[in-house]
């Protein structure tokens, strides 16, 4: 099972692993990095993932219960703020930004599992109190 952030807690949703590869940025702590670089809606670093570890639109969309528009409109978003124009272009952006960062991944001994984690649906949204 892949794993996306789904919010700024961080807390994880998995979702079924479709390619052996899981992606060459594969630490939170690095999505993070780039999430705030570049400014994105949280819905918009689940697509940029999913888009990183080549899942193509329709199955983003199944994948995140939205339409195929709807991540059309997401990954538009995603290339405006990074001033990319294709796929290969944006992974390859991230890749670079988290050299220059010097962002180095987490040990996968010291990430939480999935069941360690709490696992809220991607609907649900931490209102202010």
């Amino acid at each position: 099972m892949l794993q996306i952030p789904t919010n700024e807690n961080r807390d994880i949703k998995e979702v079924p692993e479709e390619r052996k590869h899981p992606g060459i940025i594969v630490d939170v702590k690095q999505w993070s990095y780039i999430k705030k670089k570049y400014r994105m809606t949280n819905r918009e670093l689940q697509v940029a993932i999913l888009i990183c570890r080549d899942f193509e639109n329709d199955r983003i969309a199944q994948l995140l219960n939205i339409g195929p528009t709807t991540v059309k409109t997401h990954l538009r978003n995603i290339y405006r703020k990074t001033h990319v124009r294709k796929k290969l272009s944006l992974l390859l952006k991230f890749v670079e930004d988290i050299k220059e960062a010097n962002i180095a991944p987490v040990p996968v001994s010291s990430v939480k599992t999935a069941e360690q984690q709490p696992n809220p649906s991607l609907s649900e949204t931490k209102k202010p109190s």
